[in-house]
């Protein structure tokens, strides 16, 4: 096999990884929340560790599981922070999500020192696979979830697009911002849930 053949799956993860991610990366500019995927990765981290602490397999659909819950966990969070314009920024949102970041980020070192294996959990977190992907399951997988989440966004963009663009619109049409912010979250947070392990 040649070093061509070597590289092409690890080329197509990361066209597949662009390919969402830039998308949201506009939502995440507009929104002015820089650091969300830092906090979304860190609360999968903690939630997939935790798994650890009752003895599931690092890798297991159950220690995925977790992650989500700790992923969604943190989308609540963020929903429930982001102020009006009416109301003002007293405290801004990536006051909050650096704080959830920060304190996930203890709580995975925390466990991680806390079972077997932790420290190799983190380090795979941190580091990911990308150079050893391959196209059946985890592209195969990456790809059909990311499908999935951007016919999701496609459906509803009018109602992402105007919330992360034009807010005040949003609110004068009287939307439940917080709910379309706990969805958008959600779903970020299964985009960066699935990309952590393969890029870190």
């Amino acid at each position: 096999m040649s070093g061509l053949q070597l590289m092409i799956p690890p080329f197509v993860a990361c066209m597949v990884l662009v390919a969402m991610l830039s998308y949201l990366g506009l939502h995440v500019i507009a929104r002015e929340v820089i650091f969300v995927d830092l906090s979304l990765a860190q609360m999968a981290a903690l939630g997939g560790l935790s798994a650890l602490l009752i003895h599931v397999e690092a890798d297991s659909t159950w220690a995925y599981i977790f992650a989500l819950f700790a992923t969604a966990v943190g989308a609540l969070l963020f929903a429930l922070t982001r102020t009006s314009p009416k109301e003002g920024r007293r405290v801004p949102q990536e006051a909050f999500i650096g704080i959830v970041y920060v304190v996930a980020s203890a709580g995975a070192v925390l466990v991680a020192n806390k079972v077997p294996g932790g420290g190799e959990a983190i380090e795979k977190t941190l580091t990911g696979s990308i150079l050893w992907v391959t196209f059946k399951p985890t592209i195969v997988k990456l790809a059909a979830a990311y499908v999935a989440l951007g016919l999701f966004h496609y459906f509803f963009r009018h109602r992402f697009l105007t919330i992360s663009f034009h807010p005040e619109e949003a609110e004068r049409l009287g939307w439940k911002i917080k709910w379309w912010d706990f969805l958008f979250y959600l779903s970020f947070g299964v985009v960066i849930t699935l990309a952590v392990p393969v890029a870190g």
